[in-house]
């Protein structure tokens, strides 16, 4: 039993010790062939060695079986010895032309830099041994098919060299094929060098830094580049694939709105793949085609954008305001949308016209023709902005007013190359036109207000305050006054007074901040604002606004007074704010108590009283009678 259990122990390790020996053993490996390259083109061989002993960097020879040598194995290059190779590869080697290139210690790749019709044949990739004991495959081998160089390319459209302005559309056409007997793929890429000429075709080789426009795949797929892929998505940039004559397609790309940054050499590129048995894309040839150079003209250079009159115009109020805003410049062969805008600073409010405030837009015209006001609604029924001509807008106040006084300007935004831009995309350029300073000629006009608290009984809590405002506007032409009343605190300075109607109180503190009590319109709309008690608001004469406050509150108490603005009427019957106004003295209104109030206060006195000596009796009665009571019991 001991025996057999012996017997079978020394043939578990002698397995075990073969499997670990076959687990380790020296392994080289090349991609499975037969490959197929171009002559002319770049051939890269892989080569890896794994399960080895001994150092990390391995060394690698490479030996060819050519088809037209009768299968003699011949030397090509090594990584340790320098007068390994053939003749036919010793001068190629020394150039560079074929050579070793070392991706890691035990990865390397065979490159004939350009492959000729007799490099065809059974390339094996020898390691010498560095391991304690041979085990093992120490080499490996795959078969290179060398096949015609067929692909082709041309182009039937170049770039002149001549500027091309910002905005404009540009076409490029290249042609190309293949005619191989193998199944092969195209791809076509046009690209752009950032600056200086091209270099001309290039057949193999590497190729200068670029940028990639759009492309077609090797499996048709158009494939934008990463800096044009928003340009591509906005519709920009397209490329479509042509049947063409004589084996070749013809590849149209379109770039539609050029900008500054798109100058540089322009090119096509062809490149031949393949699929190779490991189921791997490979490129196998490729060709360049220099288009031309392109220059773009910055719209800058030309762009420019004017309105008229220029200066300074002065107008009647009521009269008609027409400004013209004209754009120069534009390419005439690119179709540019515009959005054109008027905008106007300052008002009849500032000493100056145009001087203070912030820039308002009055109307803008869209590139789809669509118009739109600004703040002042109003203006859509009483004025209008067209488009002219070609680049010639222009802006139309039917019944100019004091307050569309200041200084106007037309800005124009240049959307190069689209007509109907996206609410998203940036303009192109902006530019604005100098300032046209516009001046309205008003009538004299004065205004004045005084406010005033009629003579009667002692306003008392619950009765109705009457005011009065007294507004006057005098002026030539039809007006009407618009006033309003306010209300402030009552001073504490002041509260020891007691006047009923003091007409001569200076105005209140800056400091305190008034409430709007109500106002009636210049068209005799009464308004009234937020207050606690019942509020009306009405016109007595041509001259004379009564503001009433029914049921008076304490917290109605206070100074009042009434603001006046002038209002006068152009001939077309519209009405305006003159900018005249007026504020009054200040009336300041008391509430004292009612007689019922005042007899309430004895009342509520003596029953306090009353309370407190009572309460104050018990509680000492109580107290002595708990003392009394507690002695007793204390004799017993």
């Amino acid at each position: 039993m001991r025996t057999m259990m012996a017997s079978m122990k020394t043939a578990l390790f002698v397995f075990l010790h073969w499997v670990l020996q076959y687990a380790v053993c020296r392994d080289v490996t090349l991609p499975p062939g037969p490959l197929y390259r171009v002559a002319g083109f770049q051939l890269s061989l892989p080569c890896t060695v794994s399960g080895y002993e001994g150092p990390r960097t391995q060394d690698f020879e490479w030996y060819l079986y050519r088809d037209d040598a009768g299968g003699r194995q011949m030397g090509v290059v090594s990584t340790r010895d320098k007068g390994f190779p053939y003749a036919p590869y010793q001068g190629r080697v020394r150039n560079g032309e074929v050579r070793v290139e070392r991706d890691s210690g035990d990865k390397i790749r065979l490159v004939i830099q350009r492959l000729r019709a007799e490099d065809q044949g059974k390339y094996e990739c020898y390691t010498p041994s560095t391991d304690a004991t041979y085990q093992g495959n120490y080499s490996g081998s795959v078969t290179v098919k060398v096949i015609p160089d067929t692909l082709q390319i041309s182009y039937t459209r170049s770039l002149t060299g001549q500027p091309v302005p910002e905005g404009a559309e540009i076409t490029l056409t290249c042609s190309a094929g293949i005619q191989s007997e193998q199944l092969t793929h195209l791809s076509i890429m046009f690209g752009k060098r950032s600056g200086g000429d091209g270099s001309g075709s290039q057949t193999g080789g590497e190729v200068s830094p670029v940028r990639e426009i759009i492309s077609i795949d090797n499996m048709l797929g158009v494939v934008p580049g990463r800096s044009y892929k928003k340009r591509y998505d906005d519709g920009e940039i397209t490329l479509e694939k042509r049947n063409g004559e004589g084996g070749l397609d013809v590849y149209v790309m379109k770039m539609r709105g050029v900008q500054p940054g798109d100058t540089g050499s322009y090119f096509c590129e062809a490149s031949q793949w393949i699929r190779d048995n490991d189921r791997s894309w490979q490129k196998i040839a490729q060709r360049t085609m220099d288009i031309g150079n392109l220059t773009v003209r910055q719209l800058a250079e030309s762009l420019s954008v004017t309105s008229s009159p220029r200066g300074e115009v002065t107008l009647q109020v009521g009269s008609p305001l027409i400004l013209a805003c004209e754009v120069l410049g534009l390419p005439s062969e690119v179709n540019s949308g515009l959005l054109v805008q008027w905008m106007k600073r300052g008002s009849a409010s500032a000493d100056v016209a145009g001087t203070g405030g912030v820039e308002v837009e009055v109307a803008r015209m869209s590139p789809d023709g669509t118009v739109s006001w600004g703040d002042d609604l109003s203006r859509s029924s009483g004025g209008s902005m067209e488009k002219v001509a070609d680049g010639k807008y222009s802006l139309k106040l039917f019944s100019a007013r004091p307050l569309d006084s200041g200084v106007y300007r037309c800005v124009v935004s240049v959307y190069a190359g689209r007509r109907n831009p996206g609410p998203s995309s940036p303009a192109t350029l902006t530019q604005r036109s100098e300032g046209v300073t516009v001046n309205l000629k008003t009538k004299d006009v004065l205004v004045s207000a005084v406010a005033q608290l009629p003579r009667g009984p002692l306003l008392k809590r619950g009765s109705t305050i009457t005011l009065i405002c007294n507004a006057t506007v005098t002026t030539t032409g039809p007006a009407q006054a618009q006033v309003q009343w306010l209300r402030w605190p009552i001073p504490v300075a002041r509260k020891g007074r007691s006047s009923e109607s003091d007409v001569t109180v200076p105005d209140p503190p800056v400091d305190d901040t008034p409430r709007l009590v109500a106002a009636l319109m210049y068209d005799g709309v009464a308004v009234i604002y937020a207050n606690s008690s019942e509020v009306s608001v009405d016109r007595l004469s041509a001259i004379t606004y009564r503001l009433r406050v029914h049921t008076a509150m304490m917290e109605d108490q206070g100074m009042y007074a009434c603001h006046a603005e002038a209002w006068g009427q152009d001939p077309h019957g519209g009405w305006y704010n003159t900018g005249a106004r007026a504020e009054s003295n200040a009336v300041t209104v008391y509430l004292y108590a009612r007689a019922a109030d005042l007899l309430l206060i004895p009342l509520v006195v003596g029953v306090s009283s009353a309370l407190f000596v009572g309460i104050f009796i018990i509680a000492t009665v109580t107290c002595c009678f708990m003392k009394r009571l507690a002695r007793q019991r204390g004799r017993k």
